[in-house]
């Protein structure tokens, strides 16, 4: 799922009982799953001028980047995270958490070749969906249209809840969710980069986060 439609889902779920500080907690709970790929990815595409078919096609399988992911994506670490949120009852922390736990929701049956090892530390398996929300290939034809109107209804609940508050902050933001959505484009298109001649395609069957630390390759059939 694209990470603006985690954004209006986090904030439409999990900050439906509170104002702007909820809605704000939830929407970077929603964020922070992706948070590390963009950080990693803007920085090898801008700083280092790497092209979009190394940087989505050989460093997001690397070692080092997966097992980053598989820290910031893990359903162990967020649930303890809610967990202790609800312990202390602290709202905007639940709201947070509950929000990163809601992109892992989606995420785990929509990610076919590229998934992350959402249990993480128990095991490094990493589960392959047949279908993908952004490779034709698997399916990403119908999934984008629901996509767009699980979004829609979200956005519409929210500007239903605080209309003005939302529109302005909607609009305070424009800029930076314009430079998540260039990102999230150069992200789906690792298709065409994977299938150049020269770009080594790889899948996460062939590769495992070992539990609580290194990352091993396992021998392709």
């Amino acid at each position: 799922m694209n990470t603006p439609a985690h954004l209006l889902l986090g904030a439409a779920v999990m900050g439906r009982e509170g104002g702007r500080p909820l809605i704000w907690a939830a929407l970077v709970g929603a964020l922070l799953p992706d948070l590390s790929l963009y950080l990693m990815a803007g920085f090898a595409l801008y700083v280092q001028g790497l092209p979009g078919s190394v940087v989505f096609g050989e460093l997001y399988y690397s070692d080092l980047w997966q097992t980053v992911f598989s820290i910031d994506n893990s359903f162990i670490v967020w649930g303890a995270l809610l967990a202790l949120a609800v312990w202390r009852q602290a709202g905007w922390a639940v709201a947070l958490t509950g929000a990163a736990l809601l992109h892992l929701l989606f995420d785990l049956p929509l990610h076919h070749d590229d998934g992350r090892a959402h249990f993480w530390p128990l095991t490094g398996w990493i589960f392959e969906s047949p279908v993908s929300y952004w490779d034709v290939r698997h399916g990403a034809a119908w999934v984008a249209p629901i996509e767009a109107l699980v979004s829609t209804l979200a956005a519409i609940t929210l500007w239903w809840r605080r209309p003005g508050a939302i529109l302005r902050d909607i609009g305070a933001a424009a800029g930076r969710r314009f430079s998540l959505a260039q990102l999230d484009l150069l992200f789906r298109g690792r298709l065409t980069a994977r299938e150049t001649p020269d770009t080594k395609k790889r899948s996460p069957k062939a590769a495992s986060i070992a539990p609580l630390g290194g990352y091993s390759q396992a021998a392709s059939a």
